[in-house]
């Protein structure tokens, strides 16, 4: 079978070069201006292509959201092929000036969240151009988010909303190991705990208090002797504060819990365990606040189907596309819950999210951008 694009068509320079503008912009989550100025870069590129986009102005203290849309053919009820992307990355500013500079090593590219998914996003909008221009048989909707590395608390919503007019959705976080695409995720359940007992003088009075410290303890026991290997389930508490001094009995403790989930029937059975915690000491109380952020995203018999499609045209492209299982979240989880044939982890390769390590091969763009435009264009309506 031939395809539309091969990694020669990609003009994989001009994308590098534009990447490296992108990275230049350092959009923290919580920076709106940052965010919203490389939203604007976005906007522009997108609008000079003669796409349409969509803006929708940021709530909850995060930056806007950019919808960019294929023109639609009058008359056509055709559901989009929707994909995802983020704007946001995990990296303060000023990073790029210190820990992580942008630079490039041979076939690497190192700089703040140039993996994780500046590449990905830029791909899929210049793979969208190229599609778009050269005819698709469907839709094409490409979201831009500001806020996914901080669960998507203010573009869930809009992405689900397009979810229902979506007969696929492909997700272009970075690709995993050698350019492995995800085929499901893990659900991700986020919990707050705080535990409050009585303080007292540690010397004084130590018979007074009742120490939230040694009740956490306990609990965090009790927490994490839920996590199952075999099962799929992790529970790990990242972070415990608590107590104001040394010669104090602790009244107050605080944990930060994550949580891992395979299926959804795992996902109701653990989440239930965690909020019944109770403290043994009737004078200890525990406050738990939180829930499944990310339900978890399991490969249906239509995402086999989607990614045997896929498969096939990166083999004309040499690429030997092989499917994973991945316990990071993602807002494929969301649409992937939803019932749309979900693939994910369709940017860059390269290694080191969340780091001061992170970067992409430069090999990996033209073709995986020839991958996704060739994709858009193949896919026909369920």
């Amino acid at each position: 079978m031939t395809h539309a694009f091969s990694a020669a068509d990609i003009d994989d320079k001009a994308i590098l070069e534009e990447l490296k503008q992108w990275v230049m912009i350092e959009t923290p989550s919580r920076d709106v201006a940052a965010v919203n100025l490389l939203a604007d870069r976005v906007e522009a590129s997108a609008k000079s292509a003669g796409l349409e986009v969509e803006r929708l102005e940021g709530t909850l203290g995060f930056g806007d959201i950019l919808s960019v849309r294929s023109p639609k053919a009058e008359g056509t009820n055709l559901k989009s092929v929707l994909i995802l992307a983020h704007l946001d990355t995990v990296h303060a500013v000023g990073v790029i000036g210190k820990e992580l500079p942008l630079r490039q090593d041979g076939d690497k590219l190192f700089g703040p969240g140039v993996y994780d998914m500046k590449s990905g996003a830029l791909m899929a909008l210049e793979a969208m151009k190229l599609a778009v221009a050269r005819g698709t048989k469907m839709p094409i909707e490409l979201i831009f988010v500001p806020d996914e590395e901080m669960g998507s608390l203010s573009s869930r919503n809009f992405m689900e909303e397009r979810a229902v007019e979506a007969d696929y959705t492909l997700v272009v976080e970075p690709a995993r190991d050698g350019g492995k695409i995800v085929v499901a995720r893990k659900g991700v359940a986020v919990y707050d705990v705080v535990v409050r007992g009585r303080a007292s003088h540690a010397g004084a009075r130590p018979q007074d208090g009742r120490s939230a410290i040694r009740a956490a303890a306990r609990l965090v026991l009790e927490l994490e002797a839920l996590n199952d290997v075999e099962r799929g389930i992790t529970v790990t508490v990242g972070t415990i504060q608590g107590g104001t001094g040394r010669n104090t009995v602790p009244a107050e403790c605080r944990l930060q819990v994550d949580v891992r989930l395979p299926d959804p029937e795992t996902a109701r059975e653990v989440i239930e365990k965690i909020e019944a915690m109770v403290p043994v000491d009737p004078d200890i109380t525990f406050e738990i606040t939180g829930q499944l952020n990310r339900p978890p995203f399991s490969q249906s018999e239509d995402g086999v189907r989607l990614f045997a499609a896929a498969a096939g045209i990166a083999a004309d492209l040499g690429i030997a596309l092989e499917g994973v299982s991945t316990g990071g979240g993602s807002d494929g989880n969301f649409t992937a819950a939803m019932g749309v044939p979900t693939l994910d982890g369709l940017g860059a390769d390269g290694a080191g999210a969340h780091t001061f390590n992170e970067y992409i091969f430069v090999s990996t763009i033209a073709p995986r951008t020839a991958l996704l435009a060739n994709l858009m264009l193949s896919l026909e309506p369920r």
